[in-house]
């Protein structure tokens, strides 16, 4: 097996180049955007194989020595925080809930830079037994997935039959005050028909729900662009249940666009990465499970922060490495483009 048939990319890049970088702390790239929103990834495990992130069997195990470790990445988020400019920090996976020590990663952080929000993104299953304790060790937030909340379709679409489990977790979340809660939906053929139903779920829920054009991250590689469901078609398809009003976006930098529903206060939002792609205002900045940083969800140009950790350099090296990285980050992901080569890693291997 090759490394690009388990998702990681061949080529690794040494230190990056600072050529023009203007005098800024700040992770700066050279089309003027500034990374804030840092999403570190702690595992390739997850409990469900979602056919547009996971294949069936589950991605190929990281070795325990080439994880970053729960001090290493307290020490990697306290100087994103202290010395980038970060503001937002999610962990995300595979699935979080997966490592045991995940309180302990989300209590370090905490400690560490407590005006910052830490929130997770999750699929819920196990939730119910973790969140009270999550809430205590400093967690702020959740993102669930969840893409139909039809029992049958749900066992199809993730190759288990954990909707209950899901169902209960995100009801754990927001007893326990993980408010407000995100459920993160992509768009797939098979479940268009049902959206309306979860819409109506998550208002009934007190949830907010957006909805998410399906992107070339899947390890099946069945993606194909024409035969993706668009934004335009699911607003079509929820407009024949729910009012709709347009309201945009509160921030430039959300993906989300939204829509009050019948008149509001509720709203869903939608986040068209490929047919009204938000490139020009990303703010994020990325780190693997395996150490690695990522500049651009679609970007398989990586720069290793684990070897640099544990080789012994200072902070100081490390900030200039992380700098470097993101000025050299990408225009956009060019998904329409007649050259475009989708990523290596698929996105359970990256990070949500």
């Amino acid at each position: 097996m090759t490394l690009v048939e388990i998702g990681i990319p061949a080529v690794r890049s040494g230190r990056p180049s600072l050529d023009g970088r203007p005098d800024t702390p700040l992770l700066l790239d050279r089309f003027g955007r500034i990374a804030r929103d840092l999403r570190v990834s702690i595992t390739e495990k997850c409990s469900l194989r979602c056919t547009y992130c996971m294949p069936e069997q589950g991605l190929p195990e990281i070795p325990p020595n080439e994880l970053l470790t729960t001090e290493e990445i307290v020490r990697l988020v306290t100087l994103a925080v202290r010395e980038l400019g970060v503001a937002e920090v999610r962990f995300t996976g595979g699935e979080p809930l997966m490592r045991r020590d995940l309180e302990r990663i989300v209590a370090g952080c905490h400690a560490a830079v407590p005006e910052v929000p830490l929130s997770m993104t999750t699929n819920a299953v196990g939730l119910r037994h973790r969140a009270a304790a999550l809430v205590a060790a400093g967690l702020h937030r959740v993102n669930i997935s969840l893409d139909t909340v039809d029992r049958a379709g749900f066992a199809r679409l993730t190759r288990r039959d954990r909707l209950d489990s899901v169902l209960s977790g995100i009801r754990a979340a927001r007893d326990a005050g993980l408010a407000p809660i995100k459920v993160n939906a992509v768009l797939m053929r098979e479940t268009l028909a049902g959206a309306p139903d979860l819409l109506r779920w998550c208002l009934d829920e007190g949830c907010e729900l957006r909805f998410i054009e399906e992107m070339p991250l899947d390890a099946d590689h069945e993606w194909a662009r024409g035969a993706m469901v668009t934004a335009a078609e699911l607003l079509q398809v929820l407009s024949a249940r729910f009012a709709l009003t347009p309201v945009g976006r509160a921030d430039p930098a959300a993906p989300a666009e939204k829509w009050l529903v019948d008149g509001g206060p509720a709203s869903v939002g939608i986040i068209a990465t490929v047919t009204r792609k938000f490139c020009d205002s990303c703010d994020r900045t990325r780190l693997t499970a395996d150490g690695m940083l990522r500049s651009c969800l679609f970007s398989d140009q990586e720069f290793d922060l684990r070897t640099a950790l544990r080789s012994g350099v200072d902070d100081t090296e490390i900030a200039v490495l992380w700098r470097g990285a993101m000025w050299n980050k990408w225009a956009g992901h060019g998904i329409d483009a007649a050259d475009f080569v989708r990523p290596e890693r698929t996105m359970g291997a990256i990070g949500g």
